[in-house]
């Protein structure tokens, strides 16, 4: 069963004991602070305010819209209420009263209460680490080594958008699913792939940003609003099951396996981090062989051999409204250049890539500059609705590459095709 959406509200500190919440305390200059609450919540603090527009009149007194701030203790046929019954009219906690007095000299009688001191202990700081630790034991692994002249596999994926919507009430143009089982029948396919195409003892795993789809169906920007099919916490469930099931099914079959995640991106943000982060904890401690790098920064590069990969997702979380065009133009190679020269990287490595995703178009550029190949990753999700109606049905890719000693590269690339009596099939294209 799906939880119940929540939105987040602003509540006095009675109100919040009145929930049964742990009281914060006051924001600033206001009163108040904010809480996340479920609809039926929200509804009874509306019912508390006695603000009519937040509760169903029906179910209040005849005359509670004659006051939006007092709670009539008339009820629907005029007489007047004892407090067990007005509690229940009004959904008030009767157990949590300590005294009570009816009001009966102002043009609307009511109860004026006092409810129970409560004593609630300070929510200590969750350790998680430890948390972790107690149920997640490490596993020892004995991977055989092959024979190889390939240095390293590199396996680069981008845009999974989970909790994206593709087809919100069945009449998209192109139609497609994108829910947890789709996205696991993805990810198996993903796997498999790597295990037919392995050719080295380590792998490389880079992920270019925007795994989430958006936190409360909204970008990191915030006022863009996206169609989506999960809450937070399911979309956060699927993305961790994701990333460690694609890391527990590869683990036993290379000595070493190094995770770059891009946390600096237009629609995943924090919420992307904090997947990643939990992803972090439980693999490293799971596998000594293993290595997660959660990537903050906007343009970030590592070394591996004699290559050196530049990595971004095209657009950040908060500057850049258009980013990385799928093009190179001279102002691109202009900054591309200059990060290059600023960490000397030319003089580190004799082959340079820039990856970049964000556009969904797999264009791979290797002739517009002499100092960089341009690689712009497609997408490993299917296209949104907003997507299918105001461009192109679109086409979902992740690749694969086995690296040699020497410099030179196999690539290997996938792409999944869209069936209209099933969403999506696969089509491996391995070279």
């Amino acid at each position: 069963m799906s939880k119940p959406k929540k939105s987040t509200r602003w509540l006095s500190k009675e109100e919040a004991i009145l929930l049964h919440l742990t009281p914060k305390e006051n924001d600033g200059r206001r009163s108040q602070n904010r809480y996340r609450l479920t609809d039926k919540q929200w509804q009874k603090i509306g019912t508390f305010r006695g603000n009519k527009e937040t509760v169903k009149s029906e179910s209040l007194p005849n005359d509670y819209n004659k006051s939006k701030l007092v709670l009539s203790a008339w009820d629907k046929n005029g007489y007047m209420m004892d407090i067990d019954k007005y509690c229940n009219v009004y959904q008030l906690p009767r157990q949590d009263i300590s005294s009570y007095k009816l009001v009966s000299h102002t043009g609307t009688p009511f109860y004026n209460i006092v409810f129970k001191e409560t004593f609630i202990e300070e929510v200590k700081s969750l350790d998680i680490d430890s948390i972790i630790k107690k149920y997640v034991k490490p596993i020892v692994l004995n991977v055989q080594e092959i024979q190889t002249n390939y240095l390293f596999d590199r396996l680069v994926y981008t845009d999974v958008h989970i909790g994206m919507t593709t087809n919100e009430n069945g009449f998209s143009l192109y139609g497609g699913k994108w829910d947890e089982t789709e996205i696991e029948s993805r990810l198996n396919a993903l796997i498999k792939h790597v295990l037919s195409n392995k050719k080295s003892n380590t792998l490389i795993v880079d992920e270019l940003g925007d795994f989430m789809d958006g936190w409360d169906g909204e970008t990191t920007r915030k006022g863009h609003k996206l169609l989506q099919n999960m809450d937070n916490e399911k979309a956060f469930d699927t993305g961790l099951r994701f990333k460690v099931k694609l890391v527990d099914s590869l683990a036993k079959h290379y000595k070493k396996i190094i995770c770059n995640n891009i946390c600096n991106d237009n629609h995943a943000g924090s919420f992307g981090y904090v997947v990643n982060s939990a992803f972090k904890q439980v693999t490293e401690l799971k596998y000594n062989h293993v290595i997660v790098n959660n990537i903050r920064k906007f343009i970030d590069h590592y070394y591996f051999g004699k290559h050196c990969f530049i990595l971004t997702h095209g657009k950040d979380s908060k500057s850049l409204k258009f980013g990385f065009k799928p093009n190179l133009d001279p102002k691109q190679i202009e900054k591309i250049k200059n990060y290059i020269d600023h960490h000397q990287i030319m003089a580190k490595s004799n082959f340079i890539e820039f990856s970049k995703g964000d556009s969904h178009q797999k264009l791979f550029d290797e002739s517009s500059s002499d100092t960089f190949d341009y690689y712009n990753y497609g997408a490993l999700s299917p296209s949104s609705e907003w997507v299918q109606t105001n461009f192109k049905k679109g086409k979902s890719f992740f690749e694969f590459f086995n690296f040699k000693e020497d410099g030179q590269k196999e690539h290997k690339p996938y792409r999944f095709e869209w069936d209209i009596n099933r969403s999506e099939t696969f089509t491996d294209f391995s070279l």
